[in-house]
């Protein structure tokens, strides 16, 4: 293992898995970018030590489901490493709102919408919920896109699709569809719609039942079903 996979801060099962990432410029370019946007004093989101959460939270032999999402919140208190998800006490964002109107709404789902935000316990019971990009500058949506953060959950989200099986990956939105496009349906189950966002859930988002399909596929296979309450 290289010295700068020794020196990133990921649960371990993730850093054997992408060990070869961490070596690669594209990487080294990335921390390099990162060291300087602290050094000139910008407010980075999430803290530091929250920009792995989503792997730290769901180790690679644990993940069941992969939902993708884009950029980290940006506003302050919001991020913290999982995709559409805020701590509690922070306000729901509208896509998240809408992702629990979708799962109070569907039949074969039991679920009561939370006065929180918080997806920990997807998290921990095997939803990888991973932002494309990692980090984001306080106040300046997609400031860190295209830096070297999408390259490594596309190695990520590859290692998935290749060493695992029976994998649910739900896709909302042409960017996270775009990102999936080369996932195996032989081997996993591939749900696709509409982003959850205000401005498009009603072309499809709402009654898509993504939820109880991954549920159900879970279940077909002999494994334990998700359980969405939060």
């Amino acid at each position: 293992m290289s010295d700068i996979a020794a020196q990133v801060k990921i649960e371990e099962s993730w850093k054997e898995v992408l060990r070869q990432e961490f070596g690669k410029s594209y990487f080294q370019q990335l921390k390099t970018f990162l060291l300087q946007e602290k050094q000139a004093g910008q407010q980075i989101f999430p803290p530091g030590k929250l920009i792995f959460n989503a792997f730290d939270s769901t180790p690679f032999d644990k993940v069941k489901v992969v939902i993708i999402g884009q950029d980290p919140y940006h506003g302050p208190g919001q991020a913290h490493g999982l995709c559409f998800s805020v701590l509690p006490g922070v306000p729901v964002p509208p896509s998240l709102v809408n992702i629990y109107k979708e799962l109070e709404d569907d039949p074969q789902v039991a679920f009561q919408i939370p006065d929180h935000g918080h997806l920990q316990k997807w998290a921990e019971q095997g939803v990888l919920l991973l932002n494309a990009t990692l980090s984001v500058r306080a106040h300046q949506a997609g400031s860190h896109q295209n830096k070297g953060w999408e390259q490594f959950t596309d190695a990520a989200i590859h290692a998935l699709n290749e060493q695992k099986k029976d994998v649910v990956f739900m896709l909302w939105g042409n960017y996270a569809q775009r990102k999936g496009n080369f996932l195996d349906a032989n081997r996993h189950l591939v749900l696709r719609s509409v982003h959850p966002s205000p401005l498009s859930a009603y072309r499809g988002f709402f009654g898509c039942h993504h939820f109880s399909q991954c549920n159900e596929f879970l279940r077909e296979r002999g494994q334990s079903e998700i359980d969405w309450q939060v």
